[in-house]
């Protein structure tokens, strides 16, 4: 450690400091920027030159995502190697060097959780779940079979998806993910994956697999969260972008096309389509709006997995959706900007972690396992106020 810093005040350790930076793939003018200071000082500090005060440094470890403790350790710590996932987005410019390092930095993340559920669990003596031997399927299962088996196995009910009001119908994500919980399935929220052309993210474990998905419609959340699931059933880590590409067949290419299938069979049940709208002998060239509409609605999903399915299904001919429909949802999609204000304050909290993990916190907390500041940090709250209220609202 330079002498400087250590005199001078706190002993930061400057070439923490400059790790930090570096380890999170931060620039010194984004550092400067973020914290108001002028980029020599982030360079003056990272030299030992000078020190930063105690707030200036907090923000810099909150904004590397590093513990502010760590700028005064003598060497770097030991991070645990991350699973290599395999990036399965088919757009252009999808191998940015920039969003990808954001993007391990949310698998870190998720990684990081679902070591603290694993810890929780056997905090409170609770068997792990695991994920039933039923299921799993290879690119060679059929998906309409596999999105069955994973539909009863997560005893995801037709009726709560089905027939309801359009106030209703917004919620069904959330129903959705709740089922994919009760299999044992971590699932987390990160808003900002959208920005690096990140629909789902799936990390494959064999107990407590974990689904990442981001700030979509509602409708369109509940087709990633269940495309995500099918990378779970084929027991498969992947970064998922657009929907398929036409005409390409490389291992990615089908993969996805595999999940979407299984995603769009596992929305929409074969046998309830057929209730409201008879198979035709042969494709029609094209879909009715209307009628695509009202279908999407009774199923409570958004219109564009509602054509896929009925593409995939024989009902619309696959060039109407191709030629037609997709440009116009990927750039209706492309356009959300997010949803209303949260019902309570802490629900944000609630919503980035699922109700499977804040229910180990809770559970923990309540029987007096975890303090108060335990609980807080494995939520990521700083206001103890915002746990309260996430308990107040929480019913498992």
């Amino acid at each position: 450690m330079n002498a400087t810093s250590a005199s001078a005040g706190l002993p930061f350790n400057p070439d923490m400091l400059l790790w930090a930076r570096e380890w999170r793939g931060r620039t010194v003018e984004e550092a400067a920027e973020k914290i108001g200071v002028a980029e020599d000082k982030i360079t003056s500090w990272e030299a030992g030159q000078s020190i930063p005060t105690v707030r200036q440094a907090r923000n810099l470890a909150s904004f590397y995502e590093r513990p502010f403790l760590e700028f005064f350790l003598a060497n770097k710590p030991t991070i645990p190697d991350l699973q290599s996932v395999p990036d399965f987005r088919l757009h252009r410019g999808a191998h940015d060097p920039r969003a990808d390092r954001e993007i391990r930095a949310i698998q870190a993340w998720a990684e990081d959780t679902r070591h603290n559920a694993l810890d929780l669990f056997a905090i409170l003596g609770e068997q792990l779940p695991k994920l039933p031997s039923e299921f799993q399927a290879s690119l060679d299962t059929n998906p309409e079979k596999a999105a069955g088996v994973a539909r009863e196995l997560s005893d995801f009910q037709i009726g709560e998806q089905i027939h309801l009001k359009s106030v209703e119908r917004g919620k069904v994500n959330k129903s959705i993910r709740r089922a994919i919980e009760r299999i044992g399935i971590l699932v987390l929220k990160d808003s900002d994956l959208g920005k690096y052309g990140v629909r789902g993210l799936t990390i494959s474990f064999d107990t407590l697999p974990i689904i990442i998905f981001g700030n979509e419609s509602p409708a369109a959340q509940s087709f990633t969260l269940a495309h995500e699931l099918g990378h779970v059933v084929l027991h498969q880590s992947a970064i998922s972008g657009s929907a398929a590409v036409r005409n390409i067949e490389t291992n990615e290419q089908r993969a996805e096309k595999w999940c979407d299938e299984f995603a769009a069979a596992f929305l929409v049940p074969a046998s309830e389509l057929i209730k409201m709208w008879s198979k035709p002998n042969q494709p029609n060239e094209r879909i009715d709006d209307v009628l695509l509409r009202n279908l999407a609605n009774e199923f409570s999903i958004s219109q564009h997995a509602m054509l896929v399915r009925l593409v995939n299904l024989g009902y619309v001919d696959a060039e109407y959706y191709w030629s037609v429909k997709r440009p116009q949802f990927l750039m209706q999609e492309a356009a959300y900007k997010g949803g209303g204000k949260s019902l309570y304050y802490g629900s944000r909290f609630r919503n980035s972690f699922g109700d499977l993990y804040t229910g180990l916190v809770l559970d923990a907390w309540g029987s007096g396992r975890i303090t108060n500041h335990n609980a807080a940090e494995l939520m990521d709250i700083k206001s103890i106020d915002h746990l309260f209220d996430i308990r107040e609202h929480f019913v498992a």
